[in-house]
This record gives structure tokens, sequence and C-alpha cells, in this order.
């Protein structure tokens, strides 16, 4: 336990606060056959964030973070969180049981912000679609619980809404019908059907039981077996990590570290 939570936190049972639905699959649901299947929707008790870093990841209510260059685990003792995201250098974990986000390592903080659905870099989006900073502030925010949220390489955030992509600052709706996964661009956000990364040189994926590596054209020029996971950029390298909490380093031609 985070030393600077709550002293009522002993009072608060813990199976009240994740208000994620109950999954009916396992965390380690099948993968597409093939790049054209058509997805399953994301998991909402297994989300992960990249930053220069690390990754920091939630699931089933356990939030993790793992740093470069070791990428040793830690996962704090903390009721149920539903997201993670990175702000200031730190790692946050979402607990709406709390109304709280919380660092998940180095120097313990508590900000007290609502029952929290979603986090970006920049702001943590309550139930009712508003938002605030980590530092407690007001933020713009949506109309309505965002599934995910994201800030995109423009520095803008976007959120899954409804099945529609929209950037934050001024409601605009970029895509209808999106896909599950959020993915930051070099110029923003967009929704796709797996996990992945999209960078200035190509892009990365999890599908079909691999790690591939997406050519600017998308033809695939690399592939390696790999599970089910969430995949981003931490300092250079691509890093992937699984539901189980397995956190796995590659170069950008994936040779792994």
């Amino acid at each position: 336990m985070r030393r600077l939570l709550p002293l009522s936190l002993g009072l608060l049972p813990l199976v009240a606060c994740a208000p994620a639905p109950a999954q009916s699959q396992s965390l380690s649901q099948s993968q597409p056959a093939s790049p054209a299947a058509v997805a399953a929707p994301a998991d909402p008790s297994f989300r992960a964030a990249f930053a220069p870093g690390g990754v920091a990841w939630v699931s089933g209510g356990r939030a993790c973070v793992a740093r470069v260059p070791s990428y040793r685990v830690t996962c704090p003792n903390l009721p149920p969180a539903v997201d993670v995201g990175w702000n200031g250098g730190d790692a946050w974990a979402a607990v709406p049981g709390l109304g709280a986000v919380i660092t998940l390592d180095r120097a313990a903080q508590t900000v007290q912000v609502g029952r929290v659905v979603a986090l970006s870099n920049t702001r943590a989006y309550r139930e009712d679609g508003t938002a605030v900073t980590y530092a407690g502030a007001a933020a713009r925010g949506v109309i309505g619980a965002p599934s995910a949220a994201i800030t995109g390489g423009d520095g803008q955030d976007y959120v899954l809404l409804g099945g529609k992509l929209l950037r934050v600052t001024d409601s605009a709706v970029l895509e209808n019908g999106a896909g599950p996964y959020l993915r930051t661009t070099p110029t923003g956000a967009k929704s796709a059907d797996v996990p992945g990364v999209t960078t200035d040189f190509g892009s990365y994926r999890l599908v079909g039981g691999e790690l591939q590596r997406l050519d600017a054209a998308g033809g695939v020029v690399g592939r390696l077996p790999h599970g089910p996971g969430r995949v981003g950029l931490v300092s250079g390298n691509v890093v992937t990590v699984s539901p189980q909490g397995q956190v796995r380093a590659f170069s950008l031609d994936l040779r792994e570290r």
C-alpha cells in the first residue's frame, strides 16, 4: 500500500472498487486467426501505457510498472485499478474505489479525482466524462464514459466513446465504427482492431500469434511468435507486456534484447 493513501482505506470493501463489467472471457482470450479477421473487443480489465521511462499495465485490477533499463516489475499493494497512465515521469493507476489516482513507484502520491474510468498522459476521465489533471485541476472532458483514452503524438487527447474516436479538444468525431484499441501516431491517434503502435517509419502490431513489423505502406517486413498482449515504444525499443505481466523488449528490427 502506498504510504500516502487515506487512512480510511482499510474501511473500503475491495470487492466494490472495480467498475468494469464482469468478463466471461479469460485474460488469455484467443487472437484473431489472421490480420483480416474481426478482432474481439478489447478486454477492459487489461490495459497498458508506454513512455520513455517504461511500461505500466493493469490486469484483472492489479496495476504494475516495469522501468528501463532492467524492466524489473513492481506491483504495489493497491485496491483494484482500472487503468494506468504516465505523467511527469511517474506511472499512475486509477483506483475508482478510492476516487483517486496513485503512483505505482518512486515518490508516493495520491490525488483525489473521483471515480475514474480512463487515463491518458495528461488527465483522468471520470464515469460521466468530466476530466481532471494529475494535479486535480479541472480539464476539458467529454460527455459520457470513454472506454479508453490516449495522448497522441501531437500532444492532444483522444478517446473511444460509443464506438467513435473523438479528439477531446474540440469534440471532433474522427472515426465512426472505431476499433476497440487506441494507437498513438506521430500526428495524433487512431483506432485499430488489434493492439499496436504507429511510428514515422512504420508500425508494430500483435496479431495472429505474432509480433509484426510493418513498413510505411502496411507491408509486413518482420515477424516473430508472440502471445496476446500490448505493444508500444519505450526509449527506442519495441516493448510488449502480456496479461500475466511478462515484459519483453526488442530492437526496432525485432531482435529481442
